[in-house]
């Protein structure tokens, strides 16, 4: 049974995506329809309380028709390095993928104080016009995994969590060769395992499948 407790704004239009981050602390929001990404504390009963930090995205990318301005889509925060506890780490990263600037965001969460700060580089980007989805990190925190919802698309990259420092190393497509219908690539998922990494495909209505390299993180079909 679900009994309402309250409502907070997500400061910007079209929210689309929350995560809580491990501590519990916050509920980190990316709004779609306005470019944007806050953080809202949450208070002990589970209440929320206001946005402690909000951030304003901005620019374009190549295509005028989804392009035209920010679109923020997905936020997650990432694991705590090797010898830390997700649950006791106050200080993490958090990745927030924007489809409308083909950047995956780095920001330096600190959960105590529910603020985010740019990191150092501040993003990465994908393919220009690929528009970047979700995310999802390999099992050993290696390698994050995107999915490119305009391109069809997944793209890998190099996870330094010290520094918090994303290199793309491989986008490969989630469609077979004789498919040109119309069709958008939606989540993102590695297997417990992590062993392979299924993407869904919204118009062709499938999973592709990959194999995971364990040493390169790099993706076969």
């Amino acid at each position: 049974k679900l009994t309402l407790l309250n409502q907070e704004s997500s400061r910007g239009d079209g929210p689309c995506h929350l995560v809580v981050d491990p501590t519990g602390k916050n509920v980190l929001v990316a709004n779609y329809g306005g470019g944007s990404v806050a953080v809202l504390p949450v208070a002990e009963d589970g209440k929320l309380k206001p946005a402690s930090s909000f951030i304003q995205h901005r620019g374009s990318s190549v295509d005028r028709n989804r392009q035209e301005g920010p679109h923020a889509h997905s936020f997650r925060v990432a694991p705590a390095p090797a010898g830390e506890s997700d649950q006791q780490s106050d200080t993490r990263f958090a990745l927030a993928c924007d489809l409308g600037l083909d950047k995956v965001f780095v920001y330096k969460l600190d959960a105590a104080a529910g603020t985010l700060t740019a990191n150092d580089p501040p993003f990465a980007m994908v393919p220009p016009g690929n528009g970047p989805r979700h995310t999802a990190f390999s099992r050993d925190g290696r390698f994050v995994y995107v999915s490119d919802e305009m391109g069809n698309a997944v793209s890998v990259f190099a996870w330094d969590a010290t520094r918090g420092v994303l290199t793309l190393l491989q986008t490969i497509t989630t469609l077979p060769p004789n498919y040109h219908g119309t069709t958008k690539v939606a989540e993102v998922a590695v297997h417990p395992t992590g062993k392979f990494l299924y993407a869904s495909n919204r118009g062709y209505d499938s999973i592709a499948c990959f194999t995971i390299d364990q040493s390169t993180g790099k993706l076969t079909t």
